[in-house]
């Protein structure tokens, strides 16, 4: 990947609002102060934003590209367990808990995302509370969908 850069507000602001749904009903100051929070990266097909294990704690909004969500089997095999491309939000779970990564993100075309740690994140919810409302409101629908989306797979399993 490559390092983080800040954003130029106006040239991502309007990409961001016509990646995510989600950010369609922020104000454009409310997306500009989200994304002094976040920084810009980018990475090639075949590079990990993160492996099974990894301490950091970030969320990466995928602005282009294809990420693939793989995790080790008992057999010590991987398996892909979910795909996200633009306008969708991985690794969400970082910002909320001091848990390890549980899954290894594999790039699957090139990526550009906004990388959002958790400690900015939990800056953003200080200075500006109810944005950070917002998101987290935004979060929990995110989670509760693939929450919902697994519960259904699992079924139709048995």
């Amino acid at each position: 990947m490559q390092p983080g850069v800040r954003l130029e507000i106006e040239s991502i602001q309007g990409k961001v609002r016509e990646e995510f749904r989600f950010f369609k009903s922020l104000t454009n100051d409310e997306i500009g102060k989200f994304l002094n929070f976040c920084e810009f990266r980018a990475g090639r097909k075949g590079e990990h934003l993160w492996e099974e294990g990894d301490t950091d704690n970030y969320a990466a909004f995928i602005l282009s590209g294809k990420l693939g969500i793989k995790k080790k089997t008992e057999f010590d095999k991987y398996m892909i367990v979910g795909t996200f491309a633009k306008g969708t939000v991985a690794g969400e779970l970082c910002l909320l808990t001091d848990r390890n990564r549980s899954v290894t993100a594999v790039i699957l075309e090139d990526i550009e995302i906004l990388r959002l740690k958790s400690e900015d994140f939990e800056q953003l919810i200080s200075e500006y509370p109810m944005l950070g409302l917002k998101l987290l409101r935004h979060i929990f629908l995110v989670i509760s969908n693939r929450l919902n989306r697994s519960t259904s797979r699992i079924a139709s399993i048995f």
